[in-house]
């Protein structure tokens, strides 16, 4: 027997279980999606945006984002910005979930492609839950999409824009109650400081504070001011929380519980949103910490997820883009419960398109991607062509096999694009 110590063979690296490894695969095989059509690649960029071309490495950590935000809300960075910041960080997969808006969509995605980012079109919705007691709380809730978007877009953007116009008359009596505290703030400086086509919000008017040098930074505008029921809060037009979850659903997304540690009583929150349908809640943060709020989806049968909350403005309080670091189990199971409703999503839009096929339409149906532009394209004639350009770029080769997308296509089969416009065979007109 050797009396000599045997060399280490340095540690063995601990081999996953079976179901994270399952998990693992199906995220991968959804992110790095390896069955894009040849013909939507050669597509010339100006006509239809193609695809991200993402590098796959099984080994790697697939890194997601599920709740920031732009200049087109309340943050201090461009969309594009944002998605090389994500870039630099090693996210795979974004979500861009501005304030009650999705304006900046389309500029993240173009971005996006060019870094090989896929994108998850978002919006973080205001909204009131009424207690018992007649009173209300602020509860914000985030949609999520597949890459076609929303369906029935005009039904949720009314809504959002709505929001907007009630945050508009909000910030107006933020500033009157300010200046009757003697905390002079100009209406033009809000402005500003919001952006051209932006809805003024609260952080907007606590960057003006501080700016004005009447507070010394934002935490302290609104621990002083703009907290909830502060001497300077003022209420806007949101609808009930109950309300968001349910037209988020029937909008094709899906509908998530934003920071719950901020509820009052976010128990009775859960409670009656899971009963209106909601799927899913936040509950990993940068720090690491559940704090019980993943007891609390366990008993309501909620997805927990999680995100950084970026906002671009600096500072050692703020987490970066790409900071939570989600259990591979909590990505699938939302991927598993997304998809199917994406995927409804797709037909809802594109059976609408093939009902009354038109420039506007189909505008509207790119209108997260970069435009088909009609006018520009010489290389295709066929709606049915289009069609195909529009679900290879939303869904997996599987996802576009199923029979309803084959009766789209076999209905727009005779319809052409000539010089631009729609020509409809004679039977349909």
């Amino acid at each position: 027997m050797s009396g000599g110590k045997k060399k280490g063979r340095g540690k063995t690296r601990k081999k996953p279980p079976p179901e994270q490894l399952l998990a693992s695969n199906y995220i991968h095989e959804w992110v790095f999606r390896e069955d894009w059509d040849s013909t939507q690649r050669t597509m010339d960029a100006d006509e239809f945006l193609p695809p991200p071309q993402l590098k796959r490495s099984m080994g790697d950590r697939v890194a997601f984002e599920f709740h920031c935000h732009s200049k087109c809300s309340d943050g201090f960075l461009s969309p594009s910005a944002v998605v090389a910041r994500a870039h630099r960080n090693g996210v795979k997969v974004l979500a861009l979930t501005d304030h009650d808006t999705m304006a900046g969509i389309p500029e993240a995605m173009e971005a996006a492609h060019k870094l090989g980012v896929l994108i998850m079109p978002g919006v973080e919705i205001s909204s009131l839950y009424a207690t018992g007691s007649g009173a209300e709380e602020p509860v914000h809730i985030l949609a999520y999409y597949g890459s076609c978007g929303p369906a029935k877009y005009e039904e949720l953007n009314e809504l959002l824009t709505a929001i907007r116009d009630g945050r508009l008359l909000r910030a107006k009596n933020m500033l009157l109650k300010l200046n009757n505290l003697k905390v002079s703030i100009k209406w033009e400086h809000i402005v500003k400081i919001a952006g051209d086509g932006v809805a003024p919000g609260r952080l907007h008017v606590a960057r003006a504070m501080v700016q004005a040098g009447h507070v010394d930074n934002l935490k302290q505008a609104f621990s002083k001011y703009l907290y909830d029921g502060g001497p300077a809060y003022a209420k806007g037009s949101e609808p009930s929380a109950e309300a968001v979850v349910k037209l988020i659903s029937n909008t094709g997304g899906v509908a998530v519980l934003a920071h719950p540690w901020a509820l009052k009583n976010p128990v009775a929150v859960i409670r009656s949103l899971k009963a209106a349908g909601l799927h899913a809640m936040e509950v990993y943060r940068s720090d690491g910490k559940v704090d019980g709020y993943g007891e609390l989806a366990d008993l309501h049968g909620l997805i927990k997820l999680g995100g950084s909350d970026f906002h671009g403005r600096g500072g050692n309080d703020e987490s970066e883009i790409g900071s939570v670091n989600l259990p591979v189990i909590s990505i699938y199971k939302f991927l598993k419960l997304a998809r199917p409703i994406w995927c409804n999503a797709a037909k809802s839009i594109l059976q609408s398109f093939a009902e009354e096929p038109c420039c506007l339409k189909l505008e509207k149906i790119t209108m997260f991607g970069k435009p088909y532009k009609l006018k520009l394209c010489k290389s295709i004639s066929c709606v049915e062509e289009v069609v195909d350009l529009c679900l290879s770029s939303w869904l997996t080769k599987e996802e576009r096999m199923e029979a309803e997308f084959d009766a789209i296509k076999l209905k727009l089969s005779q319809t052409v694009i000539s010089k631009g416009e729609f020509q409809l065979p004679i039977s349909s007109q």
